[in-house]
């Protein structure tokens, strides 16, 4: 595999001065849940094996971009612990110069088997996708009966060091289970929790922003339970979560309000598809083609300028709330979180 640096003084910006810090790679499409709000209960028509990054195609283009300043790769999906070789692909991503900071983003099936050899390879902590601390609820909400397979991957991650251990749930009403309820199991488990507002980006392409339950509304949901205290706002930075104090603190809770409070200002998120395809936002209606950029031969140099290019053409925001928004052809599953 050939690397050649780019210059030291390169960083990857925007014509809004946002520089890019933070790359969501998607390893896979695939995924062993069907959330009634991602995806229809048949699953979807999966990418082709051969029109997915090979694990070599991967690390290098992951190269390039630290190259231009990325400090943090996030690897997602679908969900990636299907991809066989994560283990591989994030030990070679660990051996790159100036290596990044690495994390995970899964739903926790396998990761019971997998934390350790992950920790060991040299992934630094992850991220557990669970929207409820009910089996039933789970089984209705996932169409598949693994709430004690989530649980079991959250504990082996907390062994193995992939610490803070932290719990990604999406916001959503209901009449048997509050937010407050989640947030207690992973207080008593020591997991940090995030609630995410629920975006427009399902296979579905039903979601409707009448039935979304937004930041606000979450907050006052827990605060019937719990008080929470703001953390003073230069401790957000560029994080997609404001973090609040619990019962005062230490422990933390945060509520990603893409929807109702985007954070675009401040975004330093690019994104990889498991396709080869540059994403300068979650929304974004056009994409960098590197993959063929790739199987034609291409130089560092030229992957570089259309990573460029694309990170340059990036929106000042997402634009859900403008009239003329339209909802990315691609779902969630096969963009990356």
């Amino acid at each position: 595999m050939t690397h050649t640096p780019a210059r030291e003084s390169a960083v990857l910006g925007d014509r809004f001065g946002r520089v890019a810090a933070d790359l969501r790679v998607s390893v896979t499409d695939r995924c062993n849940l069907r959330c009634t709000y991602c995806m229809p209960a048949e699953g979807l028509d999966w990418m082709p094996r051969p029109e997915m990054l090979t694990d070599d195609e991967m690390v290098r283009v992951i190269g390039l971009f630290v190259d231009l300043g990325v400090r943090q790769v996030r690897f997602t999906g679908g969900e990636p612990l299907l991809r066989r070789s994560l283990v591989d692909v994030v030990r070679s991503v660990g051996q790159l110069p100036n290596a990044p900071r690495m994390a995970m983003t899964t739903n926790g099936i396998g990761l019971d088997r997998l934390a350790q050899p992950l920790a060991d390879a040299g992934l630094h902590r992850v991220n557990v996708s669970l929207d409820t601390v009910s089996p039933e609820r789970f089984k209705v909400l996932t169409r598949r009966d693994r709430f004690h397979d989530v649980e079991r991957g959250l504990k082996a991650a907390a062994d193995a060091g992939l610490a803070p251990v932290k719990v990604n749930a999406v916001a959503m009403h209901s009449d048997v289970e509050s937010p407050a309820d989640l947030l207690a199991w992973c207080l008593d488990r020591g997991y940090q929790l995030r609630f995410i507002e629920q975006m427009p980006l399902d296979a579905q392409h039903s979601w409707d922003r009448s039935t979304m339950m937004t930041g606000a509304q979450l907050r006052t949901a827990i605060e019937e339970r719990f008080t929470l205290t703001d953390l003073p706002a230069e401790a957000r930075g560029s994080a997609p979560a404001e973090e609040f104090l619990v019962d005062g603190g230490p422990e933390t809770v945060g509520l990603i309000a893409s929807v109702s409070a985007p954070f675009c200002a401040a975004c330093d998120r690019v994104r990889l598809t498991a396709d080869g395809q540059v994403r300068n936002c979650l929304f974004a209606r056009d994409e960098g083609d590197l993959r063929a950029q790739l199987r034609s031969g291409a130089s560092d140099e030229q992957l570089t300028e259309v990573i460029r290019s694309t990170m340059w053409a990036k929106a000042a925001g997402h634009g859900i709330d403008l009239p003329g928004f339209v909802q990315p052809q691609r779902p969630m599953s096969a963009i990356g979180g």
